[in-house]
C-alpha cells in the first residue's frame, strides 16, 4: 500500500476547496480576527483551517510559530467558552503548513471577542462565517432545556406553519407582521420550530430566513 506523504494528504485538502467545514489562512497574524472563525466552526458543523494557504489555494506556507501561538490564543482567550483546537503541521514543497482542527462545540454558543471586548456569536454558512442571528442564540439556550420539552400550540404556531408551507421561505419581520407579536416572541416561535425538526435556516441574498423542512411534509 502507498503511504500517503504530507505533500499528497495537504494537496488533497487544498484541491477540496473552501467549504462548509474548510477555510485557507494566508497568514495569522490577529487572534481576534481568528477567533471568528473558529467559533463559527465550533458552532455549526467543526472544521480545519489550512493556515499557509492562500485563497487561490497557492501554498506560501507559516511564516513562523508565532501563528501557532495566535491560534492558541484565540481558542483560549478570545473565544467564550475557551474551545479546543487540534494543530499538527506539514512539510510540503519547502513549506510548513499548519492545520488547526476544531470539533462542534458541545457547549453552544461559542463567542469571539472583538477588539473591544464585547461577545459575538458566528456560524458557518458554506464557506462563509457569518454573524449569527438571535434566532440561533434562541436555538441553543432551549437545546438546554431538558429533553422531551412540549411546544405549545395555538394559533400564532399554525400561522407560521401555513407560512412556512405556502412560501418557498419567509424572514423573521414578515412572520412578526402577520402574526402582530414582537420580534422577541417571533424569534422565540422560529427557534422552536428549528429545534423540533419543522423550520431551518437558509442564508439568501447575505440574510437569513427560514423554510420548511424537505422531510417535515411528505
Amino acid at each position: 500500500m502507498k503511504t500517503i506523504t504530507d505533500t499528497d494528504y495537504i494537496h488533497r485538502l487544498i484541491a477540496e476547496g473552501e467549504h462548509q467545514t474548510q477555510d485557507f489562512k494566508f497568514e495569522i497574524s490577529d487572534a481576534c480576527k481568528i477567533a471568528k472563525s473558529l467559533s463559527a466552526f465550533a458552532n455549526t458543523e467543526g472544521g480545519r483551517l489550512l493556515v499557509g494557504v492562500k485563497d487561490n489555494g497557492k501554498i506560501a506556507g507559516i511564516r513562523s510559530e508565532e501563528e501557532i501561538y495566535m491560534i492558541e490564543a484565540a481558542a483560549q482567550v478570545y473565544c467564550v467558552p475557551e474551545i479546543q483546537c487540534r494543530m499538527q503541521t506539514y512539510s510540503v514543497e519547502g513549506k510548513t503548513i499548519l492545520v488547526a482542527q476544531i470539533e462542534p462545540n458541545k457547549q453552544k454558543p461559542v463567542c469571539a471577542k472583538d477588539e473591544n471586548g464585547k461577545l459575538w456569536a458566528y456560524v458557518r454558512v458554506k464557506d462563509e462565517n457569518i454573524l449569527a442571528t438571535p434566532v440561533h442564540l434562541h436555538v441553543w439556550k432551549q437545546s438546554d432545556c431538558p429533553a422531551g420539552t412540549l411546544m405549545k400550540y395555538t394559533e400564532r404556531e399554525q400561522l407560521l406553519l401555513n407560512l412556512l408551507t405556502e412560501e418557498d421561505y419567509i424572514s423573521l419581520n414578515r412572520y412578526c407582521r402577520k402574526a402582530r407579536i414582537t420580534r422577541r416572541e417571533g424569534e422565540h416561535l422560529l427557534a422552536q420550530f428549528i429545534r423540533f425538526d419543522i423550520a431551518e435556516p437558509v442564508f439568501i441574498s447575505h440574510k437569513f430566513y427560514f423554510r420548511l423542512k424537505s422531510d417535515t411534509i411528505q
